[in-house]
């Protein structure tokens, strides 16, 4: 969440900031209004509970003199007191209960250098690789949904069966490139990030703590008779490992990995990119994730960037990078690039990452800080993320880029260790 003293002190440029976002500056008001009632609110209270704690010593001094009287006198006005306080204590929590749900529901500031826009068609490609874009033969534009059913590595059909449309299964070599790629991408970060495996299910505390709870219930799975969620990306837990914890500056920045599988209904893409694996419910993800200083952010951010530049690369997939503007920016973030690689059967870009800084608004809402080396009081750390990356949908790419004249499919060489030394997929592939 912002921090509210952002908005006391400037209410006019925290609406300003967040109109960027499309946000009505009505919503800052608000804000700015029942926290003016809450300190309000805490204030009376606080002077009621002053005065019954002095009524309570002359309370004591009467009685110790002798005047059970004016004992008598005080202990009622006390009561009558106490009864003023519980109402104020009342009034004070519900205006502190809309304080918070008020800033559980505000996105994030966008950062300064995030480019303005509504949406995105305002996404300006800051790069792409190669350079010049790649002419694909008659063989590559078939989708890698009738590639994969050919080969007998993909089957929607089965998947649908046992859970539901957009819910995919792999077989054979299908289900091992899955398990190549995911090998492939934490050694790509063993010895800089900490491989983490988390929890698939989690707390709504959890899910608060990124932005995912309350503003994207609709999103997510939810186990209602346990109130557990499946996550929707491995940010979720990551980013709560450390809740309500205090690190020491020297810690930081403190780098995790994590593989696992990702849950989201993508309730609101209903009849959207729903062929093959464009679009589905379920999908194994590498992610990479930081606790930082805000000195060390921008560095922690570049880094992410390059590592996601570094495995596309070498899975030799055309993509380019997007800068992600104001109006396009995902709730919780400040600055985002999205990695989009190029899937010439679907004639289409897919985003495989995001790679986002997120400031201390995460920090914030998971209360995870740290010690200045310098000494002070603690600060807000912050956190930031990356997919590195999201295998279904550069599982399809590598299936419509790499598929031969022949209809096999040859994969990067880079996956040859993960594979056991082939490359091929195809009834041939050992030849």
């Amino acid at each position: 969440m912002i921090d509210i003293r952002l908005v006391r002190e400037d209410r006019a440029a925290v609406a300003s900031s967040l109109g960027r976002r499309g946000v009505d500056a009505d919503e800052v008001e608000k804000l700015y209004q029942a926290d003016n009632r809450t300190r309000a609110a805490v204030g009376r209270r606080d002077e009621v509970r002053a005065q019954i704690k002095d009524l309570s010593r002359q309370v004591g001094e009467a009685r110790r003199a002798g005047d059970q009287k004016l004992a008598d006198e005080l202990s009622e006005r006390s009561r009558v007191l106490g009864d003023e306080e519980k109402a104020l204590e009342a009034e004070a929590e519900d205006a502190q209960g809309e304080v918070r749900r008020l800033l559980l529901w505000l996105p994030n500031l966008p950062a300064d250098d995030a480019p303005d826009g509504t949406g995105a068609e305002d996404n300006p490609v800051v790069r792409r690789w190669p350079a010049e874009p790649r002419r694909y033969a008659d063989h590559q534009r078939v989708p890698h949904w009738e590639v994969g059913a050919a080969l007998g590595i993909l089957d929607l059909e089965k998947g649908a069966k046992l859970a539901g449309s957009m819910f995919p299964l792999f077989r054979g070599d299908g289900s091992r490139l899955l398990r190549a790629l995911t090998a492939f991408a934490l050694d790509h970060h063993a010895g800089t990030y900490e491989e983490i495996r988390p929890p698939t299910l989690v707390r709504s505390e959890t899910m608060e703590s990124t932005g995912h709870l309350p503003k994207f219930a609709d999103e997510a799975y939810h186990v209602e008779r346990d109130d557990l969620w499946a996550i929707p990306t491995a940010e979720v837990p990551l980013t709560s490992m450390h809740r309500g914890d205090i690190l020491e500056e020297s810690e930081l920045p403190l780098r995790l990995t994590a593989a696992t599988a990702c849950f989201r209904r993508e309730a609101g893409a209903a009849g959207r990119d729903t062929r093959g694996l464009l679009r589905v419910h379920e999908f194994d993800k590498v992610e990479i994730f930081a606790y930082a200083t805000a000195e060390q952010a921008a560095q922690v951010h570049a880094d992410m960037v390059r590592s996601v530049d570094q495995l596309l690369t070498a899975l030799d997939l055309e993509y380019r990078v997007v800068d992600l503007c104001a109006g396009d920016l995902g709730n919780s973030a400040r600055r985002t690039f999205d990695f989009e690689v190029f899937a010439p059967g679907a004639d289409q870009w897919l985003e495989v990452s995001s790679v986002s800084w997120f400031g201390d608004y995460q920090a914030r809402r998971a209360n995870v800080r740290y010690r200045p080396a310098a000494g002070g009081q603690p600060r807000f750390c912050h956190t930031l993320n990356g997919s590195a990356l999201a295998w279904a949908r550069i599982w399809a790419a590598l299936m419509e880029t790499g598929r031969q004249d022949d209809g096999r499919v040859r994969l990067p060489e880079v996956l040859a260790p993960y594979l056991g030394g082939r490359v091929v997929v195809g009834a041939a592939a050992d030849a």
